[in-house]
């Protein structure tokens, strides 16, 4: 016989800390085990090395999920508002951006030496740089290979994350835990991540890259987002591109509207009035960067000539080009810069409401590892808070 305990939690990241923190103040002896040498290494680089932590304004409509009432339960139970007083008790100092995303003034360090203070009790102890060889079931629980050590447990937590950022060690393991139990595994793609495009329009665009313009993209399932657009030397990136990426899919078009703020027509019209000989590139300049407005007259999208020339339809045509321009990526940059992993454990097979499985008693899914995934702006980390405490109320 080895070595017992009463939970064992795969992965040290937001959502397994959170669920060993949780179990430990509950008395339970806790084990944390993780193939990385330290913990919390994603939020270390998240938000710019400031973690966007959570947000203002967050519900159910900011997740995708084959079941979008799943997220409900949890986030309701451990609130937004929940680990904001939290950050404020441990005296972290953190400031509101645009669209209600909160992040530390100082450095995501402080999330992590947060958690870490949180599991710091002496039931619950953390093992880095560990491989673990088997799980299997027993009657009352868990059996574990880690190195050369056998370990029971009664609960097994599986907080190992998606296949975002391999480079900081991300892996499929916890879909094959899943998977080894006979449950379901939503088929995963990079998520929050750039566009590429192909080659002729990649060249086309390249003397953009480092550009960025306010605009609205839309799906071709409906789905839209204002935010900014910016031009990369691969494709197109910018909040407006990692929101949509979750919508899209491989081979459909995007809509972009490059000028949300601007009417077009009217814009023509009144220069046209005042400076007839102004040129169509020159009257859009002062709405939309030069450079951008000589690479769509260059593919044959804009016409260029003298404002007094163009005809009424003309300008409709220019208004719709910059309205409606459209764009078919070439795929994403994967999961090398992807923030977060679309699909994941089925979450038919969890209960909402404890983040067990519900024909494994006892083996428990939380944060990423699940077929749940949050728009940028603090809401996968919610829901990496809000998974794991409802699971450290339950292991």
């Amino acid at each position: 016989m080895g070595k017992q305990v009463d939970v064992v939690v795969i992965g040290a990241g937001a959502a397994g800390l959170m669920c060993a923190a949780q179990a430990g103040k509950r008395g339970r002896q806790v084990l944390i085990l993780d193939h990385a040498k330290k913990p919390g290494r994603k939020i270390l680089i998240s938000g710019g090395g400031r973690c966007n932590f959570t947000n203002y304004d967050v519900s159910a409509g900011n997740y995708l999920c084959r079941n979008p009432h799943f997220v409900k339960s949890a986030l309701s139970q451990y609130t937004n508002w929940d680990f904001i007083s939290l950050v404020s008790q441990y005296g972290i100092d953190f400031e509101e951006r645009e669209h209600g995303q909160l992040f530390c003034l100082d450095s995501a360090k402080d999330i992590v030496n947060l958690l870490l203070k949180e599991c710091d009790l002496p039931n619950i102890e953390q093992r880095y740089q560990v491989e673990i060889h088997t799980i299997g079931k027993t009657e009352s629980g868990f059996h574990l290979q880690v190195g050369q050590e056998f370990i029971e447990c009664r609960s097994l937590v599986v907080a190992t994350g998606g296949l975002s950022m391999p480079k900081l060690g991300a892996t499929p393991f916890g879909y094959q835990i899943a998977e080894q139990f006979g449950l379901s595994v939503i088929p995963t793609r990079a998520a929050l991540v750039p566009f590429t495009l192909h080659k002729e329009e990649k060249e086309q665009f390249a003397g953009l890259s480092g550009i960025a313009v306010p605009a609205i993209l839309t799906a071709e399932n409906g789905t839209t987002f204002k935010e900014a657009l910016l031009f990369t030397h691969r494709g197109l990136s910018g909040p407006a591109v990692l929101q949509l990426s979750s919508y899209w899919t491989p081979g459909e078009k995007v809509t972009v509207n490059l000028v949300p703020d601007e009417d077009i027509e009217q814009l023509l019209n009144h220069s046209r009035e005042k400076h007839p000989n102004q040129t169509v590139k020159n009257t859009l300049a002062r709405v939309l960067p030069k450079r951008l407005i000589e690479v769509l007259i260059d593919r044959g999208e804009l016409v260029d000539k003298p404002l007094k020339q163009l005809h009424p339809r003309e300008m409709t045509a220019l208004a719709e080009a910059l309205g409606q321009w459209q764009i078919a990526p070439n795929g994403t940059e994967g999961y090398r810069t992807a923030e977060v992993t679309l699909g994941g454990v089925d979450t038919d097979v969890i209960s909402s409401k404890t983040m067990e499985c519900k024909s494994v008693p006892g083996l428990f899914f939380v944060g990423e590892v699940m077929d749940v995934t949050g728009w940028l702006g603090g809401y996968n980390f919610q829901w990496c808070w809000s998974s794991g405490w409802v699971a450290g109320q339950w292991v």
